[in-house]
């Protein structure tokens, strides 16, 4: 699917790229082309009317051409009616040599006189000429075609070289924007694959139970089914319900659904609130709880959510804290902001796993059934920090691991 995706993305972006330069190079055909008929054009018009100046001397008649000079062959014919519709021509001057009485200079002066404009192109002689009626004479200028679209092809040569160079620079580039741009897709699309294989995984243990007491229960009669089967599906039953929940607190924030409004909370007072609940559950883990939280703290946020937070980080420290070692929260202000520490000693994380801390159902331990719960508090944590415009991160080292939240105070 990535790959379709970036080969699409880069099939696009060369039809974009490949119709821009041939648009600018049909452009700067036509721009060229018309420039240096215009030049060709005007050395016609140089010629017919010097050359009786010139009394019989060849003037140098060219173009300039990116500041060179090009001469360009012509040569000049004055024709005199004659009768019966005959005509004498003379060549009155140029660049060409031996043209007086052969078949092709009448050939060239057939078609010119057949034609009705006034000026234009003989194609078989690769010739512009120019027509001046002078009543009892005509006079006619031609000038050679060929070095003009010598000059064309040689000039659109360089341009189509210089447009291929681009294109296949911009296909590279293309290609390299190609995986940088699909690269959240990438990332986004292997978290969902973990995350439902996560999720599977979790899932099947309190199904598993549930689907076997009731099968144990199916084959009782009534008043001989135990209570204990019933209380393992209840159980299995009550955890799942807390995942799907947890599920669904993340797939919120996933599809960016607005928060509740936030009001005025006493961070405080949401601090002590949970650190007096999880008093008793640390100190019956082994585990004593020490608090010190700054009075009067007030920040915008929504105080459930908030409570969450406070839980998910004691929660965690609790569970994970090394046996006998005290788990601590502090609270206080650090400038214009309210900066809430909880920390426990143990094993320091490596570096490697510290940043995955907050993804979905990761856990630090190589064992996944070691610990209670699914791995989502972290994630959920950091999620409520998001939404309230605040900053969560994990650091550890030899004294331990500390969790940091901080949050703006209330202006």
């Amino acid at each position: 699917m990535i790959r379709k995706l970036r080969l699409k993305f880069v099939v696009v972006c060369m039809a974009m790229v490949t119709a821009v330069l041939a648009v600018v190079c049909f452009a700067i055909f036509a721009a060229l082309r018309g420039n240096v008929k215009d030049l060709s054009r005007q050395v016609l018009y140089r010629v017919i009317q010097e050359d009786a100046l010139h009394s019989g001397r060849r003037p140098e008649v060219g173009v300039e051409i990116g500041g060179d000079k090009l001469l360009l062959p012509y040569f000049t014919v004055s024709v005199w009616p004659g009768g019966s519709g005959a005509y004498t021509a003379y060549v009155t001057g140029g660049t060409y040599a031996g043209l007086e009485d052969t078949a092709e200079l009448t050939a060239i002066l057939e078609d010119c006189l057949n034609q009705v404009p006034p000026e234009g192109v003989i194609q078989s002689y690769s010739l512009r000429y120019l027509r001046q009626d002078n009543g009892l004479y005509r006079k006619l200028a031609f000038v050679d075609m060929s070095m003009e679209r010598r000059l064309l092809r040689e000039m659109m040569g360089s341009y189509l070289g210089i447009a291929l160079a681009a294109f296949l620079l911009l296909l590279g580039v293309s290609v390299i924007l190609a995986r940088w741009a699909t690269g959240p897709v990438e990332r986004a699309w292997g978290q969902q694959r973990q995350f439902l294989s996560d999720a599977s995984h979790e899932l099947k243990t309190p199904l598993t139970v549930i689907l076997s007491n009731a099968e144990l229960l199916s084959a009782l009669p009534l008043e001989d089914r135990p209570a204990r089967w019933t209380d393992n599906i209840l159980s299995e039953s009550r955890q799942m319900k807390t995942l799907v929940e947890e599920m669904l607190t993340l797939a919120r924030a996933d599809h960016m659904t607005q928060p509740a409004l936030l009001g005025e909370v006493s961070l405080s007072e949401v601090a002590e609130a949970c650190a007096l609940a999880f008093e008793p559950v640390a100190f019956e883990a082994g585990k004593p709880l020490e608090y010190q939280v700054a009075e009067g703290l007030l920040v915008p946020g929504d105080e459930n959510r908030l409570r969450r937070l406070v839980s998910v980080l004691l929660d965690n420290a609790v569970k994970y804290g090394e046996a006998g070692g005290t788990v601590t929260l502090t609270l206080e202000r650090a400038d214009r902001q309210a900066r809430l520490t909880v920390s426990n000693p143990g094993e320091p994380i490596p570096a490697e796993q510290l940043g995955r801390l907050f993804e979905r159902f990761y856990r630090a331990d190589a064992s996944r059934g070691e610990k209670s719960g699914f791995g989502l508090g972290l994630s959920i944590a950091a999620v409520i920090a998001q939404e309230h415009k605040g900053t969560l991160k994990a650091e550890s080292g030899r004294e331990g691991t500390r969790f940091v939240f901080t949050l703006p105070l209330k202006k």
